[in-house]
């Protein structure tokens, strides 16, 4: 079986590098729009077919699979069926890398976080959504170390997307927390953590000699900016995007793209057959 081959030399240099020593590799991936197809309301999100499995059956072939997201570590466990019987080399990281989940030990917040502003912000948030006439459909979703405004369900997303972006930039910084923009949905989340951090910090604690990243949104672009960096560092690393036209700016930078998480997850699977 021959794998598809990523567009950059150093693309393949990774992908060569992560089948040929695969317990020294890290693979991350996103979960929305990448192990699961983009829907209108977060709660509706299902993995696409194959996912799970060949997610089970990669922890048992490579050093660690991280599924690495902004939804609370265990929303993500719930919605991919995950148990206390998964190896612990499965890792979810969720918040962007605040909170970590395993088998063995469950949800932790691996770093702290200003509480206190997320709680002000929560009382805040609803108030100017009415006050700057926020559009019928905008949603707020709360995941109790974040708050995210979800534009997808108004009449023009686009547009609710565009007035919103900088009266929730102003209320973000008035508190210390970070604005952090994605498809059809802006988040309020504590400062200083991101998927390149969290994807980082992974890398190094299993000494990993080769590292994979797929993402589909602009929240991933951290994530590519670490690749970047550990390249940098003499460690192969592999960028894959999950989308051929929602994010431009994450599909320029990809060595591999797929238009989709279920073309992703046909990937994946050819991936643990050759590793297999």
């Amino acid at each position: 079986m021959r794998l598809p081959q990523p567009a950059t030399s150093s693309g393949r240099a990774a992908l060569r590098r992560l089948t040929q020593v695969p317990e020294r590799a890290l693979i991350g991936l996103d979960f929305d729009g990448t192990l699961s197809p983009i829907v209108d309301a977060p709660e509706l999100a299902r993995p696409a077919k194959g996912a799970v499995e060949v997610v089970r059956r990669l922890a048992g072939l490579v050093g660690a699979v991280a599924i690495v997201t902004g939804r609370p570590a265990q929303v993500v466990v719930k919605l991919l069926g995950l148990t206390a019987q998964e190896r612990d080399n499965l890792v979810v990281l969720g918040h962007y890398g605040l909170q970590r989940w395993t088998a063995s030990r469950g949800v932790r917040l691996v770093d702290t976080f200003d509480s206190a502003a997320v709680q002000v912000v929560r009382g805040e948030l609803p108030n100017l959504l009415r006050d700057v006439g926020a559009p019928e459909g905008v949603a707020i979703e709360d995941k109790g170390e974040s708050l995210a405004v979800h534009v997808r369900r108004a009449a023009n997303p686009d547009d609710a997307f565009a007035s919103l972006r900088e009266p929730l930039a102003i209320l973000a910084r008035s508190h210390g927390l970070r604005l952090e923009p994605g498809r059809m949905v802006l988040e309020l989340r504590p400062a200083g953590i991101d998927k390149g951090v969290a994807v980082e910090e992974l890398a190094a604690e299993l000494g990993a000699t080769a590292v994979c990243y797929a993402g589909d949104d602009l929240g991933d672009l951290a994530a590519y900016d670490a690749l970047d960096r550990m390249r940098a560092n003499g460690t192969p690393a592999l960028k894959i995007c999950s989308g051929l036209d929602e994010v431009i700016e994450l599909r320029e930078r990809a060595d591999l793209v797929f238009s989709g998480p279920p073309e992703l997850v046909g990937f994946l699977i050819e991936l643990a057959e050759t590793l297999a």
